[in-house]
Parts: structure tokens; C-alpha cells; sequence
């Protein structure tokens, strides 16, 4: 009698998604139909023209908005339709963030923008209690991304890179699962914009860290392990557009 091995459910799945949004009295389809499927360790890229809804895929993968159809799954268990807190939860433990224009607190060093995460996972109480183990883990962190010379430094006093790997840093104090890093370079020179992607390559390759990222160079999301293209809101494979049909 043979057995049948069942097999692992991805990391992280997108299923028959559809997202539209209204402009005026129209509605403006975004997403038709998507399935994307991430496996754990994996390095994804999403590639688009503007308005292809590749910027819209990144944030249903990460609870920070919901699909019209379709369903986002975490180990194969629905996420989306869960309610606000638990939604919350995941959202700071299991995703890390990386946004192009870096989303730093201007009031706030390196070193407290970095433990801003667990300020807000943690109750007062609890976050005071295990301060000292968090700003040694955080200033591993910022050794690990080469700001260990910036730790007092406000956002306006670090360069376009500096901020860029203090958002890093900042995404990696919670021990997230998945990275999702929307236009991680989109904001920075060529040069410096290499830096990061080694940065995020090691992330990956040391760390077995999933990473998803949005982005509309080729040559950035070349060095992702796979791409994803959209147009017009349709996966695109080999020069023509997929979509899941779903009924209406």
C-alpha cells in the first residue's frame, strides 16, 4: 500500500484575489484574479509598470488592506477576514516592513526608532522590564546593517542609505517571518541602492528570511530567486496575462 505524503502548505499565499478601488462615482479594477504562492526562505520580486497593482498585492500579503474576492493565507489558514486585533498581531509579528520612503520618526535617535516595534508590541510594564535585552538585540541589529556609528543620529541627520538600513533594522527588531520591502531602492542611487540588496540577499541567504519586494527595475528584481510581473493587474507569463477565473 503506497502512502501519499501530503505536501507543505507555502508560507504565504495570495488566492483568486480581485481588488478594485472607486474613483468618483467609477470602480477601478486593480487586482483580476491573482494566485501567488511564497515559499518560506523565499526571495519574490513583483514587478509592474505603475498602476499595475504590484504596490497593491504587497499590502494584501500584509494585512494593511483586504481583498474584494479572494483570500490571503498564512501556513494555508486564512488571515484576511480575521478581526481587527488579531489582524494587528500578525501584522507586528509575523511581517516586517520596508517602505521607499522610509516612514522614520523624526523626533526619534536610530536606537529609538529601531525599538519603536516593540514599544508598541508591549505593554509600558512589560517593555520597561525587558528594556536592556531589547536595546542589546537592537544595537546587534544596527551593527548587523553598519549603523553602529549613527545610533544617536536623527533621520535628518543620515543619508538616503543610512535611512534606508535604519528602516531595515527597525523591520528586523520583531523577528518578523516574512519581510515585505516595497521600493527598497526606488529613493537612492545606484551605488547605494546595491548596498541594500546585499543587505537584504545576506538577510535572506543567512537568516532563511522570506523576503517579498516590490519593485520596477529589472536588474534589482534579477537578483531575487523569482519574479513575479504584473499587467494590468493579471499575472504575466511568457508575454501574455493569467488570470484565476472566479465566479461572480
Amino acid at each position: 500500500m503506497t502512502e501519499t505524503l501530503s505536501m507543505p502548505h507555502p508560507q504565504l499565499s495570495a488566492i483568486a484575489i480581485e481588488k478594485a478601488y472607486r474613483k468618483d462615482k467609477h470602480k477601478v479594477p486593480v487586482l483580476r484574479g491573482i494566485d501567488v504562492d511564497v515559499q518560506k526562505a523565499e526571495f519574490l520580486s513583483i514587478v509592474g509598470q505603475s498602476g499595475s497593482g504590484k504596490s497593491t498585492l504587497m499590502h494584501l500579503f500584509g494585512l494593511l488592506d483586504s481583498p474584494d474576492i479572494g483570500e490571503i493565507q498564512l501556513e494555508g489558514q486564512r488571515i484576511d477576514d480575521l478581526p481587527d486585533h488579531a489582524r494587528d498581531q500578525i501584522r507586528n509579528r509575523v511581517f516586517g516592513f520596508i517602505f521607499q520612503f522610509y516612514h522614520l520618526l523624526p523626533e526619534l535617535n536610530l536606537l529609538e526608532n529601531v525599538l519603536s516595534p516593540l514599544m508598541i508590541r508591549y505593554s509600558t510594564w512589560e517593555y520597561w522590564k525587558q528594556k536592556k535585552k531589547f536595546r542589546e538585540d537592537a544595537l546587534e541589529i544596527i551593527e548587523k546593517v553598519g549603523l553602529s556609528h549613527r545610533i544617536k543620529h536623527r533621520p535628518s541627520e543620515m543619508s538616503g542609505g543610512e535611512m534606508q538600513r535604519a528602516a531595515i533594522a527597525r523591520a528586523l527588531i520583531a523577528k518578523p517571518q516574512i519581510l515585505l520591502a516595497d521600493e527598497p531602492t526606488g529613493n537612492l542611487d545606484s551605488s547605494t541602492g546595491k548596498e541594500i540588496m546585499n543587505l537584504l540577499t545576506n538577510l535572506n541567504e543567512q537568516e532563511q528570511l522570506t523576503i517579498i519586494m516590490v519593485t520596477h527595475d529589472n536588474s534589482i528584481a534579477a537578483q531575487a530567486h523569482r519574479t513575479v510581473r504584473l499587467l494590468e493587474g493579471q499575472i504575466e507569463v511568457l508575454g501574455k496575462s493569467h488570470a484565476t477565473s472566479v465566479p461572480a
